[in-house]
């Protein structure tokens, strides 16, 4: 009986395993950075799971993070890293969290260069504001209702995403800029240019590593299991601190397991805010 259990095991596990290097998934980050730089960080974490699952993992990244987003609400990719699914009616599509970066809260922040004659927000009435693009939630949606609760009129120009927000406002093209305050810290850090920063927000968690419902419960905790043992690894942990210092990160953000209640505010401010900001 024994050696009959011992084999059915065996072959279940075999089973098991041909099925996970059959699969292949697409796997689709928010557009944080411009292309080149979200490939940079994204691919070797991707092929480091891809390793230890022996599932297939396609980076799949449009040209903007809306672009991006719209393969997600398409139902073209199986995992995300995203905040881009939490209003009532994405909730619906049954996205489940799984893991996020182990990262200090990040905030919504309105700012200026350092050198600019605007002091208060209200000076912005009737300025160009720079934002990522109509998607980000704490880049876009966040500061934009902000203006709207004050009343502040600006005129709304998109990037594409963030790096070239920033790129427009230090060009002359905006007068601000809406953003994430990890966003600002790095391309601080990384492009020496100085902020100040005239409004920041309520905390919200980082990003989240998130999976579709139709992919098979065995496939997201292998993958989750993957991303969130990178920081106990000596090979993981030499990549997340390569891959922070390429678009610059202050830190090396390990995964760490997450659950829906982790993005209570980000329900909290679509009940509260106007639904075009949806």
């Amino acid at each position: 009986m024994k050696t009959i259990l011992t084999v059915f095991l065996s072959a279940a596990i075999a089973a098991s395993t041909a099925f996970a290097a059959d699969a292949t998934y697409r796997f689709s980050p928010v557009n944080q950075w411009d292309i080149p730089k979200t490939a940079a960080y994204w691919n070797p974490i991707v092929q480091y799971v891809e390793d230890k699952t022996g599932i297939k993992l396609e980076l799949k990244i449009g040209r903007t993070s809306a672009d991006t987003t719209s393969y997600v609400l398409a139902q073209e990719v199986e995992f995300v890293f995203s905040n881009h699914l939490f209003s009532p009616e994405r909730d619906a599509l049954g996205w489940k969290v799984f893991g996020r970066r182990n990262v200090p809260q990040v905030y919504g922040q309105i700012a200026v260069p350092q050198d600019s004659p605007v002091q208060r927000i209200e000076e912005l009435a009737g300025k160009t504001v720079a934002f990522a693009g109509p998607e980000a939630f704490i880049g876009y949606k966040v500061p934009y209702a902000y203006l709207l609760s004050r009343g502040i009129q600006v005129r709304a120009d998109f990037g594409g995403n963030q790096n070239a927000a920033f790129a427009q406002m230090f060009a002359g093209k905006a007068q601000a800029t809406g953003s994430n305050s990890m966003l600002i810290e790095g391309y601080a850090e990384r492009e020496k240019k100085q902020f100040r920063v005239l409004w920041t927000s309520e905390g919200y968690h980082d990003l989240a590593l998130m999976a579709a419902a139709k992919v098979p419960e065995a496939h997201v905790k292998a993958i989750a299991q993957a991303f969130i043992g990178m920081g106990k690894d000596p090979v993981g942990r030499d990549i997340l601190h390569k891959a922070a210092q390429s678009v610059g990160l202050g830190v090396d953000a390990y995964f760490v397991p997450s659950t829906d209640a982790d993005y209570a505010a980000y329900r909290r401010f679509f009940a509260r805010s106007p639904t075009t900001l949806r």
